[in-house]
């Protein structure tokens, strides 16, 4: 039995928009039928439960199913590991300072693509585009260590005032269940 998920890319005759198109397009098209009944909720930035989730971007990961969390929750950050990098600070120090965040839940997964990666990733993008990217690549092997990792930079950034609510978790993609890791293991 094969799996699809929603996003799965259509062929040119299943589910694809009028005409063809593209997944974007689909993506368009689908924005279209949500905005004809959308309703302004009311809300404003401030997440209701003061929590900003900083996770890996895994399209296996439904953090607000996950999590029991609704819209307007939380603030939510993802990049390639859900690695704390000066972005993520950025972007926490904002929730926090200007949008009234108290918490920080932090989330690896199992089966990350970052685990089968180096550093060596640079060197092949350099040697492809003549460019060495600015960013390092942050992978890892050990998924409880790289959320330890995560849970000290956030806890020792000068910027963020609100570190004493700060836990990180390992999502078993397997299980749907949260593991949290020890940060003093």
């Amino acid at each position: 039995m094969d799996m699809t998920t929603s996003a799965s890319v259509p062929t040119a005759s299943e589910n694809a928009p009028a005409g063809g198109g593209t997944v974007t397009d689909r993506l368009v098209d689908a924005n279209a039928r949500y905005a004809a009944e959308f309703t302004d909720p009311g809300m404003d930035a401030r997440p209701v439960l003061h929590v900003a989730v900083v996770a890996c971007m895994d399209a296996r990961l439904d953090l607000h199913a996950a999590l029991g969390l609704e819209l307007g929750d939380c603030h939510t950050i993802r990049n390639a590991g859900g690695v704390v990098t000066d972005d993520v600070i950025r972007s926490l120090t904002i929730s926090q300072r200007k949008l009234g965040t108290r918490s920080i839940v932090l989330i690896h997964h199992t089966g990350c693509g970052l685990e089968s990666l180096t550093e060596d990733f640079r060197n092949e993008l350099e040697a492809e585009v003549g460019q060495r990217p600015a960013w390092a690549v942050e992978s890892f092997r050990d998924v409880d260590q790289d959320v330890r990792q995560s849970m000290q930079r956030v806890r020792t950034s000068p910027f963020l005032p609100h570190t004493d609510d700060v836990r990180g978790f390992v999502f078993d993609v397997k299980t749907g269940l949260l593991r949290e890791v020890d940060p003093a293991a």
